[in-house]
Protein backbone atom coordinates (compact mmCIF):
# COMPACT_ATOMS: atom_id res chain seq x y z
CA UNK A 1 0.00 0.00 0.00
CA UNK A 2 1.43 3.56 -1.07
CA UNK A 3 2.24 5.84 1.98
CA UNK A 4 1.11 9.46 1.66
CA UNK A 5 -1.49 9.20 -1.34
CA UNK A 6 -5.01 9.74 0.52
CA UNK A 7 -3.08 11.15 3.35
CA UNK A 8 -0.98 14.14 1.47
CA UNK A 9 -4.45 15.93 1.25
CA UNK A 10 -5.52 16.02 4.77
CA UNK A 11 -1.53 16.23 6.77
CA UNK A 12 -1.63 19.37 7.89
CA UNK A 13 -5.14 19.64 9.11
CA UNK A 14 -4.23 16.32 11.17
CA UNK A 15 -0.80 17.87 12.24
CA UNK A 16 -1.69 21.57 13.37
CA UNK A 17 0.04 20.56 16.71
CA UNK A 18 3.83 19.83 15.39
CA UNK A 19 4.41 23.35 16.14
CA UNK A 20 6.99 23.75 12.61
CA UNK A 21 8.17 27.75 13.99
CA UNK A 22 10.05 25.93 16.89
CA UNK A 23 11.56 23.15 14.88
CA UNK A 24 12.67 26.12 12.20
CA UNK A 25 14.36 28.15 15.58
CA UNK A 26 15.66 24.91 15.81
CA UNK A 27 17.22 23.72 13.00
CA UNK A 28 18.57 27.60 12.81
CA UNK A 29 20.42 27.18 16.25
CA UNK A 30 22.20 24.87 14.51
CA UNK A 31 22.97 26.27 11.30
CA UNK A 32 24.27 29.50 13.69
CA UNK A 33 26.72 27.36 15.62
CA UNK A 34 29.92 27.22 12.96
CA UNK A 35 31.37 30.18 11.09
CA UNK A 36 30.64 29.22 8.20
CA UNK A 37 26.89 31.01 7.25
CA UNK A 38 24.44 28.70 5.63
CA UNK A 39 22.49 30.30 2.49
CA UNK A 40 21.50 26.85 0.91
CA UNK A 41 19.59 24.03 2.21
CA UNK A 42 17.99 20.74 0.86
CA UNK A 43 15.10 19.47 2.97
CA UNK A 44 14.74 15.62 2.79
CA UNK A 45 11.38 13.97 3.18
CA UNK A 46 10.28 17.53 3.19
CA UNK A 47 6.47 16.30 3.10
CA UNK A 48 3.65 19.31 2.96
CA UNK A 49 6.46 21.97 2.68
CA UNK A 50 5.72 23.48 5.86
CA UNK A 51 9.12 23.45 7.38
CA UNK A 52 10.10 24.36 3.84
CA UNK A 53 8.15 27.57 3.81
CA UNK A 54 8.90 29.10 6.69
CA UNK A 55 13.03 28.45 6.18
CA UNK A 56 12.20 29.96 2.60
CA UNK A 57 10.36 32.88 4.37
CA UNK A 58 13.61 33.73 6.47
CA UNK A 59 15.85 33.67 3.72
CA UNK A 60 17.48 30.49 2.92
CA UNK A 61 17.46 29.14 -0.92
CA UNK A 62 15.52 25.86 -0.08
CA UNK A 63 15.56 22.82 -1.87
CA UNK A 64 13.02 20.24 -1.17
CA UNK A 65 12.88 16.42 -1.70
CA UNK A 66 10.16 13.95 -1.35
CA UNK A 67 9.25 10.55 -2.88
CA UNK A 68 5.34 11.43 -2.79
CA UNK A 69 4.21 13.17 -5.43
CA UNK A 70 0.98 13.82 -3.87
CA UNK A 71 2.88 15.68 -0.70
CA UNK A 72 5.02 17.72 -3.24
CA UNK A 73 1.79 18.68 -4.80
CA UNK A 74 0.38 20.40 -1.44
CA UNK A 75 4.05 21.51 -0.68
CA UNK A 76 4.21 23.77 -4.13
CA UNK A 77 1.42 25.07 -3.46
CA UNK A 78 2.07 26.47 -0.04
CA UNK A 79 5.62 27.52 -1.24
CA UNK A 80 4.44 29.69 -3.83
CA UNK A 81 6.32 32.20 -5.07
CA UNK A 82 9.19 31.44 -2.38
CA UNK A 83 11.56 30.23 -4.96
CA UNK A 84 11.52 26.65 -3.80
CA UNK A 85 13.30 24.34 -5.94
CA UNK A 86 11.05 20.81 -5.54
CA UNK A 87 12.48 16.85 -6.36
CA UNK A 88 10.02 13.85 -7.02
CA UNK A 89 13.02 11.89 -5.35
CA UNK A 90 13.72 8.51 -3.32
CA UNK A 91 16.27 9.83 -0.67
CA UNK A 92 18.01 7.11 -1.08
CA UNK A 93 18.76 8.26 -4.43
CA UNK A 94 18.40 11.69 -4.88
CA UNK A 95 20.38 14.37 -7.09
CA UNK A 96 20.89 17.65 -6.47
CA UNK A 97 21.80 19.93 -8.80
CA UNK A 98 24.68 21.77 -7.32
CA UNK A 99 26.01 21.79 -3.78
CA UNK A 100 24.31 23.13 -0.55
CA UNK A 101 25.27 24.39 2.73
CA UNK A 102 23.24 22.38 4.53
CA UNK A 103 20.85 19.53 4.48
CA UNK A 104 18.47 18.22 7.01
CA UNK A 105 15.65 15.56 7.38
CA UNK A 106 13.03 15.83 10.29
CA UNK A 107 10.32 14.29 12.03
CA UNK A 108 11.75 10.86 12.22
CA UNK A 109 11.91 10.60 8.26
CA UNK A 110 14.82 8.50 8.71
CA UNK A 111 12.84 5.76 10.23
CA UNK A 112 10.89 5.06 7.02
CA UNK A 113 13.73 4.20 5.48
CA UNK A 114 13.37 0.89 6.73
CA UNK A 115 16.20 -1.27 5.00
CA UNK A 116 19.60 -0.08 6.74
CA UNK A 117 21.57 -0.77 3.32
CA UNK A 118 19.41 1.88 1.55
CA UNK A 119 19.73 4.22 5.05
CA UNK A 120 23.65 4.18 4.21
CA UNK A 121 23.12 5.04 0.78
CA UNK A 122 21.14 8.15 1.69
CA UNK A 123 23.85 9.02 4.07
CA UNK A 124 26.13 8.91 1.28
CA UNK A 125 24.28 11.13 -0.92
CA UNK A 126 24.05 13.61 1.52
CA UNK A 127 27.74 13.39 1.72
CA UNK A 128 28.18 13.63 -1.99
CA UNK A 129 26.00 16.69 -2.21
CA UNK A 130 27.17 18.67 0.40
CA UNK A 131 30.10 21.76 0.38
CA UNK A 132 32.77 21.32 2.09
CA UNK A 133 32.33 22.01 6.12
CA UNK A 134 28.00 21.56 5.32
CA UNK A 135 25.86 20.22 7.82
CA UNK A 136 23.40 17.34 7.93
CA UNK A 137 21.54 17.64 11.08
CA UNK A 138 18.10 15.47 11.36
CA UNK A 139 16.29 13.79 14.48
CA UNK A 140 15.30 9.94 14.61
CA UNK A 141 13.13 8.27 17.16
CA UNK A 142 14.83 5.89 19.33
CA UNK A 143 13.89 2.44 19.81
CA UNK A 144 12.26 3.01 23.28
CA UNK A 145 9.62 5.28 21.17
CA UNK A 146 8.77 2.70 18.85
CA UNK A 147 8.00 0.19 22.49
CA UNK A 148 5.89 2.65 24.18
CA UNK A 149 4.18 2.68 21.06
CA UNK A 150 3.21 -0.76 20.16
CA UNK A 151 -0.32 -1.28 20.41
CA UNK A 152 -1.49 1.78 21.31
CA UNK A 153 -4.07 3.51 19.11
CA UNK A 154 -4.24 7.40 18.48
CA UNK A 155 -7.37 9.68 17.47
CA UNK A 156 -7.24 12.90 15.45
CA UNK A 157 -10.48 14.47 14.10
CA UNK A 158 -12.62 17.54 13.50
CA UNK A 159 -16.24 17.91 12.47
CA UNK A 160 -15.48 16.66 8.83
CA UNK A 161 -12.31 14.17 9.42
CA UNK A 162 -11.54 11.63 11.57
CA UNK A 163 -8.24 9.85 11.24
CA UNK A 164 -7.37 6.67 13.52
CA UNK A 165 -3.48 5.57 14.06
CA UNK A 166 -2.67 1.90 15.48
CA UNK A 167 0.36 0.94 16.39
CA UNK A 168 2.25 -2.56 16.16
CA UNK A 169 5.82 -2.89 16.87
CA UNK A 170 7.70 -5.88 16.05
CA UNK A 171 11.24 -6.23 17.96
CA UNK A 172 12.58 -9.02 16.02
CA UNK A 173 11.69 -7.23 12.89
CA UNK A 174 12.59 -4.06 15.13
CA UNK A 175 9.53 -2.56 12.40
CA UNK A 176 6.68 -0.58 14.11
CA UNK A 177 3.71 -0.64 11.50
CA UNK A 178 0.85 2.18 11.43
CA UNK A 179 -2.31 0.78 10.20
CA UNK A 180 -4.28 4.43 9.51
CA UNK A 181 -7.87 4.86 8.66
CA UNK A 182 -9.20 8.72 7.49
CA UNK A 183 -12.73 8.68 7.68
CA UNK A 184 -14.05 12.11 5.58
CA UNK A 185 -17.83 13.64 6.04
CA UNK A 186 -19.35 13.56 2.22
CA UNK A 187 -21.79 16.50 1.42
CA UNK A 188 -25.18 13.51 1.50
CA UNK A 189 -24.23 13.59 5.19
CA UNK A 190 -22.42 9.72 4.92
CA UNK A 191 -18.98 8.97 5.45
CA UNK A 192 -15.76 7.80 2.89
CA UNK A 193 -13.04 5.40 4.69
CA UNK A 194 -9.99 4.86 2.73
CA UNK A 195 -6.81 3.51 4.78
CA UNK A 196 -3.10 3.48 4.40
CA UNK A 197 -0.21 1.51 5.91
CA UNK A 198 3.07 3.11 7.09
CA UNK A 199 6.20 1.36 8.86
CA UNK A 200 9.22 2.82 10.81
CA UNK A 201 12.54 0.76 11.39
CA UNK A 202 13.59 1.07 15.17
CA UNK A 203 17.54 2.19 14.24
CA UNK A 204 20.08 2.44 17.53
CA UNK A 205 22.14 5.49 17.89
CA UNK A 206 24.86 3.89 18.03
CA UNK A 207 23.94 2.31 14.10
CA UNK A 208 23.03 5.90 13.05
CA UNK A 209 26.01 7.05 13.81
CA UNK A 210 28.40 4.30 12.74
CA UNK A 211 26.39 4.86 9.16
CA UNK A 212 27.58 8.49 9.21
CA UNK A 213 31.09 7.77 9.88
CA UNK A 214 30.62 5.05 6.97
CA UNK A 215 29.34 7.71 4.73
CA UNK A 216 32.46 10.16 5.43
CA UNK A 217 31.16 12.40 8.37
CA UNK A 218 33.80 12.88 11.09
CA UNK A 219 32.26 15.62 13.52
CA UNK A 220 29.11 13.91 14.74
CA UNK A 221 26.91 15.09 17.17
CA UNK A 222 23.97 13.97 19.25
CA UNK A 223 21.52 16.04 20.51
CA UNK A 224 17.95 15.54 23.48
CA UNK A 225 14.54 16.63 21.50
CA UNK A 226 14.68 20.10 20.11
CA UNK A 227 18.03 20.77 22.81
CA UNK A 228 21.38 21.57 22.64
CA UNK A 229 21.99 18.90 25.02
CA UNK A 230 23.46 16.26 24.87
CA UNK A 231 20.61 13.34 24.36
CA UNK A 232 19.39 11.43 28.05
CA UNK A 233 19.60 7.29 28.09
CA UNK A 234 15.69 7.23 27.96
CA UNK A 235 15.20 9.47 25.12
CA UNK A 236 12.73 8.99 22.87
CA UNK A 237 14.04 11.51 19.89
CA UNK A 238 17.61 12.35 19.28
CA UNK A 239 18.64 14.91 17.09
CA UNK A 240 21.97 14.45 15.05
CA UNK A 241 24.26 16.86 13.81
CA UNK A 242 27.43 15.80 11.63
CA UNK A 243 29.55 17.98 9.37
CA UNK A 244 31.78 17.42 6.22
CA UNK A 245 34.87 18.41 7.23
Amino acid sequence: MEQYTTLAEYYDRLTGDVGYARWADYVERHFRRPKRPVRSVAELACGTGSLTSILASRGYQMTAVDISADMLSVAAQKCQDQGVLFLCQDMAQFTLLEPVDAVICCLDSVNYVTHPQRLCRAFARVYRHLSPGGLFLFDAKTPLAFEDADGQTYLDEDESLMCVWRADYERRRRICGYGIDLFTLRPDGAWNRESEYHEEFAYTPQELADYLARAGFSNVKQYDNLKMRAPTVDARRIFFAARKE
